[in-house]
């Protein structure tokens, strides 16, 4: 409530660097509203709020307009209301004038800024300008309940903001309460509103099938001939290799420790283990990842797969102490086509851009010979060229 005087101030310069009139003229920056009807609702809705707020900008008879007649068109000037007791005055709150108009309130803290933001029952949209990380987390936690979508302004993002309440592809447009309680159907979600939606119930080998996805624990196709040695449209989902083993010895882990330069406490054989997750030295989860890229990598001569494209998801499920011999069943999960794309000689790191290819996810199965084997899951991505 301090800095009232200030803000509405700041306001009304902008506003008064705002040109009105016909839209077609580049200078013009507000047009007029859709009709004479609308004005004449706007103005009729402005006279009551002023029974509890009162005009510090603008005004509701007169404007100044360009390229255009202001009696002819339904232009109306931007109006800037004052309402110094939001608490008790609510015609502020219940009155939308559905034009340029609005009102300035007072508030002494957050809680009193989230009461007042909450008293319009429901808003597509709520903007808080702040460089304060605990008040905006507070003001979203509160006001979050009767706001559609809520703006946090800072000076991190103002320059690139799209600004309050503009329609974006990926962020839901519409609200609770008087602001209909619905959705703007944009973007993909607007695509997959018009989509039938299906569950499909069977074995994950049915599922494998039916979704061209492996699914985990559906039968894989042992082949002969290595996964890695077929080109990307010989790949078939569920094309498997299950590899030999590897012993794990505190050697091995001793050495990527030194290698690596993570030396984390579980990894060093002298540690005292009481009160720790371990019995003993563990093998890093990174090493058993490596081990298991030399386990399925087939082998030094080149073939049609050009590069590692990156891990999707990676987990660990038990340790791996010296003396476990762990394999790997490594199983074509899902394959994605990728367009072509024309070299650039202006970007750096071109080479092999035009290489016809995909995308083929694996799904990696880290195994040791207990009765529960599985040590660990991951999908990894590599990039495959095609024959053609």
């Amino acid at each position: 409530e301090n800095k009232m005087e200030d803000v509405w101030k700041a306001i009304s310069a902008s506003l008064s660097q705002t040109i009105i009139g016909n839209p077609e003229n580049d200078k013009v920056r507000m047009g007029p509203l859709a009709g004479q009807s609308q004005r004449e609702e706007v103005r009729g809705q402005v006279q009551k709020l002023l029974a509890s707020s009162q005009i510090i900008y603008g005004s509701l008879d007169s404007i100044e307009v360009i390229d255009a007649d202001a009696k002819k068109g339904a232009f109306m000037s931007p109006l800037l209301l004052m309402n110094e007791h939001p608490f008790t005055a609510e015609a502020s709150h219940n009155v939308e004038a559905f034009g340029p108009v609005s009102t300035i309130m007072p508030y002494k803290n957050i809680e009193e800024a989230i009461a007042l933001s909450n008293k319009g029952k429901g808003s597509l949209c709520s903007s808080v300008v702040t460089a304060d990380e605990s008040f905006a987390r507070k003001y979203v936690l509160g006001a979050g309940t009767h706001h559609g979508r809520i703006l946090v302004l800072n000076n991190d993002c103002a320059k690139e903001s799209t600004g309050h309440g503009s329609p974006l592809p990926l962020l839901v447009h519409g609200g609770p309460g008087r602001a209909g309680g619905g959705e703007e159907m944009g973007g993909l979600r607007g695509v997959k509103h018009y989509m039938q939606r299906v569950a499909v119930q069977g074995s994950p080998t049915m599922l494998t099938a039916i979704t061209n996805v492996y699914q985990p624990n559906a039968k894989g196709k042992l082949s002969a001939v290595h996964p890695f040695k077929k080109y990307f449209e010989e790949l078939e989902i569920g094309d498997q290799v299950v590899t030999d083993k590897r012993l794990i010895t505190s050697d091995d882990i001793d050495k990527f420790a030194d290698l690596s330069g993570d030396h984390f406490y579980a990894h060093i054989k002298t540690t005292d283990f009481a009160d720790t997750m371990f019995e003993q030295q563990v093998a890093h989860g990174y090493f058993i990842m490596s081990v298991a890229a030399g386990l399925f990598v087939d082998s030094f001569e080149k073939n049609p797969v050009l590069l590692n494209y990156g891990i999707d998801e990676l987990r660990f499920t038990k340790p791996v102490y010296p003396g476990t011999e762990i394999f790997i069943r490594f199983t074509c999960k899902e394959k994605i086509e990728q367009e072509l794309k024309i070299p650039n000689p202006d970007v750096p790191m071109q080479k092999g851009i035009d290489i016809p290819r995909g995308i083929v996810k694996w799904y990696v199965e880290i195994l040791d010979e207990t009765d529960e084997p599985v040590v660990g899951v991951a999908t990894i991505l590599t990039m495959v060229a095609k024959r053609k």
